[in-house]
C-alpha cells in the first residue's frame, strides 16, 4: 500500500480506531482512483476544502490565530502561546499540523497520478490540476516553514518506512521549493473563471501567497515583484465600503485574491458567533478587541492617540480612522438590534426590535459576565450572526488590501520609494474614509518618503486595516516585535464599585488617561494601572528565546527517530 508522510498520523489523531482505511475515497487517495476526468476534479475539489487550511473554521470559524496576539482579549485568560507555555502536547498545534500536512499528501497524491491520465486526458487540464495541487502544496509548506520553521518536507508519495525515517529539511529550501510551485502555478492557473465554475485559485493568488512567504523571510525583491506583477493583472480591486466588505451579504467581490467560501445553506463550513457577539444579543461577548488594537488606531489627522489634539479619551472613538468604529462597536450605537453602552450606570438599553428598554446586558453592573475592557467587535458582524449565532462570510485568505500593502513594505525595505509606494498605502487608507486616492483633503494622505517612517506608517496600516484577519501573530513574529507586545500585560475595566468612584465620578469615563503609544505603535496602560483606574486581567509571556517558532508536536517525535524537536522545547 503507497501512503503519504502523515496518512499514519491523521489515524492517530482523529480517531482511536485500530483498523484505519489510509487511503479514504472521499479523498481521492487510493489506488483505484484518478481513472478519468471526474475524478480528477473531485479531487481538486477537495484541496479547497476549508478545513484543509485551518484559518479558524476548524475551531469554530473566528479568526482563532488572533486570540495569540495583542489585538484579542479572552476575559482574564491566556493562551500556551500568550503565557508562554507552547509545547508540543498543545492539541491546537497538532490539529494545525495535521490537517496542514493532509492537504500536503493529496496535493502530492495527485501530480504523483498524473502521468496514468495523458492518454485520455487533455495536457491542458493535466497542467491545470497540477498547477492547483502545487499551488496548494506551495501555500501549504508556506504556512508549515512560518511557524514551525525547518520540517519535514517531500514532493512524492512515499513508502510507509521511509515516511517514519524523514529528518527535517531546511528552510531555506523549503522556501526555494515554495517558490517554483507558485511559479508553476502562476504560469498555468487562469486569472478568473467563468461565473459558472468552481472558484479555484488563479494566477493572481500564487502570485499573492508567493509575494507573502517572501515577505515572511524578508526576501524583499521577490516579495515586491510578486506584489507587483498581481497588481499589473488589472484583476483586482478595493471594495468601495470597508464596514460592509466582511458581511456575509458581500460575496465575491473584486477584493478577493483568494476566497474559501462559506455557506449555511450549503452545510459548508460557518463562523460559531456565540462568543463575540453581545450579551444583549445571546452571545457571551467574551472574545473582544483588546484596549491595544483601540488605541493602535489613527486620529482623523493621521496622528496616534498620543500625539493628535483630535482625541479625547472621553469620547474615544471621536475623530479615529473609519476603520476604528468599523472594526469595534461604538458606545451609544444601534448593534445587533440593542444600544451598545457598557457604561456602569446604563442599567437598561432600548431594544429596536421591540421598541421599547430593557435590561442592559452589556453593562456589568447587570451581567458580571459582559464585555470585560467594555469592547465588541464589529467587523463582519451582521444581524444575521445573532439569529442563530451562525454566519457564513466569504473567508478572505487573501484580498487586494494586502498584495498593496506587501508591494509598499517591500519597495520600502529595498529603499525603492517612488510614487507608486505613497499610492499603495493611500489606496487603502483612502477606502476607508470612502474617499478617491486622489482627493487628499478628504483623507489624511501619507506623503512622507523617509524610509523609517514609512516603515512605520506600514505597520501601523496593516494592524488598522487587518485586525479580525489572523495576519497580526506572524506580522509580530517576522518584525520581532512579539518580545515586546506579547510581554505587554492584558488590561480592562475596574469591578464596578471601583468603576464608579474612581473612575466614573470624577469625570473620567472611558480611558481615565492617554495611553502613551510607542514608535512600533505599542500602547502602554502601566501608568493607569499604577494609579488603580484600570484592572489587570491577564499577565502575557513571550519567551523570545524559543517562541519565533513553535515546537513540533510531540505524536511527531515519537514515531520518528530522525526527528529533531526544535531548540528550547
Amino acid at each position: 500500500m503507497r501512503i503519504t508522510i502523515l496518512s499514519l498520523l491523521i489515524g492517530i489523531f482523529l480517531t482511536s480506531c485500530t483498523d484505519l482505511d489510509m487511503n479514504p475515497l472521499s479523498y481521492g487517495s487510493t489506488e483505484n482512483w484518478y481513472s478519468d476526468q471526474s475524478e480528477f476534479e473531485m479531487a481538486v475539489n477537495g484541496l479547497y476544502k476549508s478545513d484543509l487550511w485551518v484559518n479558524g473554521d476548524y475551531f469554530g470559524g473566528y479568526p482563532f490565530f488572533d486570540e495569540w496576539t495583542d489585538d484579542y482579549t479572552r476575559r482574564n485568560e491566556t493562551w500556551p502561546v500568550t503565557n508562554a507555555t507552547i509545547n508540543g502536547q498543545w492539541p491546537v498545534l497538532e490539529v494545525c499540523w495535521t490537517y496542514r500536512y493532509r492537504a500536503i499528501a493529496q496535493a502530492n497524491t495527485i501530480v504523483a497520478s498524473l502521468d496514468k491520465a495523458k492518454d485520455h486526458i487533455d495536457q491542458s487540464l493535466i497542467e491545470k490540476y497540477e498547477a492547483h495541487a502545487r499551488f496548494v502544496r506551495a501555500a501549504q509548506y508556506s504556512w508549515l516553514i512560518s511557524y514551525f520553521g525547518d520540517v519535514i518536507f517531500s514532493t512524492t508519495v512515499m513508502d510507509l518506512d521511509e515516511s517514519f525515517t524523514m529528518a527535517k529539511t531546511p528552510k531555506a529550501d523549503i522556501l526555494k521549493s515554495i517558490y517554483g510551485d507558485f511559479d508553476y502555478a502562476v504560469a498555468h492557473l487562469p486569472e478568473s473563471y467563468g461565473s459558472s465554475e468552481f472558484k479555484w485559485a488563479t494566477k493572481g493568488a500564487a502570485l499573492a501567497f508567493k509575494a507573502r512567504i517572501a515577505l515572511y523571510n524578508q526576501d524583499w525583491k521577490t516579495a515586491g515583484d510578486a506584489a507587483k506583477a498581481c497588481m499589473d493583472l488589472g484583476r483586482y480591486e478595493l471594495y468601495d465600503d470597508f464596514g460592509k466588505l466582511f458581511l456575509s451579504k458581500t460575496k465575491n467581490t473584486k477584493e478577493g485574491v483568494f476566497v474559501i467560501p462559506r455557506s449555511l445553506q450549503l452545510g459548508s463550513a460557518s463562523i460559531d458567533c456565540i462568543d463575540v457577539i453581545s450579551r444583549n444579543a445571546s452571545g457571551r461577548g467574551w472574545l473582544t478587541p483588546s484596549w491595544e488594537l483601540f488605541c493602535s488606531f489613527l486620529c482623523t489627522d493621521g496622528l496616534p492617540i498620543d500625539e493628535s489634539p483630535r482625541f479625547n479619551p472621553r469620547e474615544p472613538f471621536k475623530n479615529r480612522d473609519p476603520r476604528c468604529t468599523a472594526t469595534i462597536v461604538e458606545f451609544q450605537t444601534p448593534f445587533l438590534g440593542y444600544m451598545y453602552q457598557p457604561h456602569p450606570d446604563s442599567v437598561t438599553c432600548y431594544n429596536f426590535n421591540s421598541g421599547k428598554y430593557q435590561k442592559n446586558n452589556d453593562s456589568r453592573t447587570i451581567n458580571a459576565y459582559s464585555s470585560f475592557n467594555g469592547l465588541l467587535w464589529k467587523k463582519g458582524v451582521d444581524e444575521d450572526w445573532s439569529d442563530n449565532q451562525q454566519a457564513d462570510p466569504d473567508n478572505l485568505l487573501m484580498r487586494y488590501a494586502d498584495v498593496l500593502l506587501m508591494y509598499a513594505e517591500a519597495k520600502i525595505e529595498l529603499g525603492e520609494i517612488d510614487e507608486s509606494v505613497l499610492r499603495a498605502i493611500n489606496q487603502v487608507r483612502a477606502r476607508a474614509y470612502q474617499s478617491d486616492v486622489a482627493e487628499t483633503s478628504s483623507y489624511p494622505a501619507v506623503t512622507t518618503t523617509d524610509k523609517n517612517q514609512l516603515r512605520q506608517t506600514v505597520r501601523i496600516e496593516r494592524r488598522m486595516e487587518f485586525a479580525f484577519e489572523e495576519l497580526r501573530y506572524m506580522d509580530l513574529i517576522r518584525w520581532k516585535l512579539a518580545e515586546k507586545a506579547l510581554n505587554k500585560n492584558v488590561y480592562g475595566m475596574l469591578d464596578v464599585a471601583d468603576l464608579r468612584t474612581r473612575v466614573v465620578e470624577p469625570g473620567l469615563w472611558f480611558f481615565p488617561e492617554i495611553p502613551e503609544i510607542d514608535e512600533d505603535g505599542v500602547a502602554d496602560f502601566s501608568g493607569m494601572y499604577s494609579k488603580g483606574l484600570i484592572k489587570l486581567l491577564a499577565e502575557r509571556k513571550f519567551d523570545a528565546s524559543k517562541q519565533y517558532v513553535w515546537p513540533i508536536p510531540t505524536k511527531e517525535i515519537l514515531i520518528n527517530p530522525n526527528l529533531r524537536q526544535n531548540t528550547g522545547y
